[in-house]
């Protein structure tokens, strides 16, 4: 268990006792890039986590080993500022957010690692950036609630690391309830949980392998393209202050003024918001082949008016399709790699696995990692392994 190898490196490296933080990534069953658009978003945090191990060290300098790459980085806490070391920017922008909330972060000891795969869509720097937020507040007692440590680390992803993320990643890591999924009004930060029996239905994800470098400028363009789309509809309709608040009939009767492209991404947010309202009504009816059909079809809109989907990931969902024993699937994240969603009957998930390996292989001659993840509960302390 990553737990344990990471408490004893700590003790090793540093020499003295830790806190021990759980901290896991995510899946979103349905809601893509609604959520910095105003609307709706259905994640849930998954066993594939990041542990920390970290310690209040008595001196100015915060001293960070990312345990995966064995790598060790210092930085006085007087002089915190993004640099190139990536992984570091993501733990110093949360550090960098306590600061600015007037709390002093006295110098400390951190260590972290975990089994989410990097690159795979699953919020890996958001469970960083929570399980930093959580270890602090539990450190220093400044008592924040979870919501404000969710703000914190998507302002650290903002700052330090330059994605204008929405907030779902860090609501997720921190929100998250065993065999639940939570959907999240990312306008009035309202939200509720949703029963997911994974003994009927399991998530299997698959990993596309593939992360194109478009990802991150994209999502920003795709951003701007909404702002752009709502700054046109808001001359008409005053009450429009992000896409949430706009309509279909809206969007299309302003089609030509908006122009093709950002007609298209307003089209594709509005019909997704509807898509996570449909998807909760079919989970409290039971009806998984209804919620599956959601699914296809904000993939759907993912790919052809969003243009966020790639050709792995296309190969995936239409494979998918084929399958017995599939009720829906569908590319989520960012887009431009990562991986595809998939529910599937439990009977069927080894056939699936086999099955989607062998089309992947030859379809595109690539190799598929796949991933059986379980629903679970969010950032949380984990007893010392003494």
């Amino acid at each position: 268990m990553p737990l344990q190898s990471i408490a004893a490196a700590f003790q090793r490296h540093f020499g003295h006792e830790p806190l021990l933080v759980r901290a896991p990534g995510r899946v979103n069953l349905i809601g893509e890039h609604t959520d910095y658009n105003g609307g709706f978003v259905l994640p849930a945090a998954i066993d594939k986590e990041i542990y920390f191990a970290v310690a209040l060290n008595d001196s100015t300098t915060a001293r960070l080993h990312s345990y995966d790459l064995n790598e060790s980085y210092a930085t006085e806490l007087s002089e915190v500022h993004r640099d190139d070391t990536q992984w570091a920017n993501y733990l110093k922008g949360v550090v960098a957010q306590f600061q600015k909330r007037g709390i002093e972060v006295p110098g400390f000891d951190c260590m972290f690692g975990g089994n989410i795969p990097i690159g795979a869509g699953l919020s890996s720097s958001a469970a960083v950036e929570c399980g930093l937020g959580f270890a602090l507040n539990e450190l220093l007692g400044t008592r924040l609630d979870r919501m404000e440590l969710a703000k914190m680390g998507q302002q650290a992803e903002h700052e330090y690391a330059g994605v204008r993320s929405g907030l779902m990643d860090q609501f997720a890591s921190l929100f998250g309830r065993p065999e639940h999924v939570v959907r999240l009004d990312c306008r009035s930060l309202d939200y509720e949980y949703f029963p997911f029996d994974t003994d009927t239905c399991h998530i299997v994800l698959c990993n596309s392998g593939v992360k194109h470098a478009l990802a991150s400028s994209e999502y920003n363009t795709r951003r701007q393209e909404c702002e752009q789309g709502v700054a046109i509809l808001q001359k008409y309709y005053p009450q429009v202050h992000s896409l949430r608040d706009a309509t279909r009939e809206q969007v299309e009767k302003h089609r030509s003024e908006l122009g093709d492209v950002v007609y298209r991404r307003c089209r594709y947010v509005v019909e997704e918001n509807l898509r996570v309202e449909s998807a909760c009504n079919h989970l409290l009816e039971g009806n998984l082949e209804a919620f599956g059909q959601d699914m296809y079809g904000s993939h759907a809109g993912l790919r052809d008016d969003y243009e966020v989907s790639c050709k792995e990931l296309d190969v995936l969902v239409e494979a998918a399709k084929k399958v017995p024993g599939v009720y829906g699937a569908r590319m989520m994240g960012g887009g431009f790699g990562g991986c595809t969603i998939n529910l599937v009957a439990p009977d069927q998930v080894d056939n699936f696995v086999a099955t989607m390996t062998l089309a992947y292989q030859e379809q595109l001659q690539l190799k598929l990692e796949t991933y059986k993840t379980k629903i679970v509960g969010g950032v949380e302390a984990v007893a010392s392994l003494k």
